[in-house]
């Protein structure tokens, strides 16, 4: 039986396993920090989070050295949907840590949330990375808390005109970044 359809997968978030294998997805991250060997986990970490969490709607973290390309900590066994639990474990690897990279999977294939905006401050993350299912990547940065309920009141102005969630969600993060110090971009 195929994996897509055993029971319980949600056929939504199955990775295609064919083009997160492809050398235009490995070549999304050739560039995406000036040091090869870091892009390569990156890659290697991307790929292994899809294939773990294909079919759920459950997420996958890594922290990396933005340095020297070690895995500082990870969150693999997530039992919460769309969610990431930072255990005392997580705090205390990353706690006092400088030049961090995180990379973490989006199910549904959205854009960063404010929440994933917010802890990228609170923590001060060099660069994150959001690994969507459907092979799309996002990276994100934030210099300032937002407020979290921004996000979701400009999401309803633009889900009116666009009536397409990941554009109104899209629309929303361009507004917020013209009034704070966030930034984000499609990897492509």
């Amino acid at each position: 039986m195929l994996e897509y359809q055993r029971y319980g997968r949600n056929k939504n978030t199955v990775v295609n396993r064919t083009y997160i294998n492809s050398g235009e997805y490995r070549r999304k991250f050739d560039k995406i920090t000036q040091n090869d060997y870091i892009n390569r986990i990156l890659y290697l970490k991307a790929k292994e989070m899809l294939f773990h969490r294909s079919g759920t709607l459950l997420e996958d973290m890594y922290w990396i050295d933005g340095n020297t390309g070690k895995i500082v900590a990870s969150a693999l066994n997530e039992k919460v949907t769309e969610e990431i639990n930072y255990t005392k474990s997580i705090f205390n690897a990353i706690n006092r840590r400088n030049n961090l990279i995180t990379l973490h999977t989006h199910p549904n294939s959205m854009p960063p949330s404010m929440a994933d905006f917010n802890s990228c401050f609170e923590h001060n993350y060099a660069s994150c990375f959001v690994i969507c299912h459907d092979g799309t990547i996002y990276q994100y940065i934030s210099n300032q808390k937002v407020p979290s309920t921004l996000q979701y009141l400009y999401l309803q102005d633009f889900l009116k005109i666009t009536h397409n969630e990941r554009n109104a969600q899209i629309m929303a993060l361009e507004k917020i970044k013209k009034s704070y110090d966030i930034n984000f971009r499609e990897v492509i």
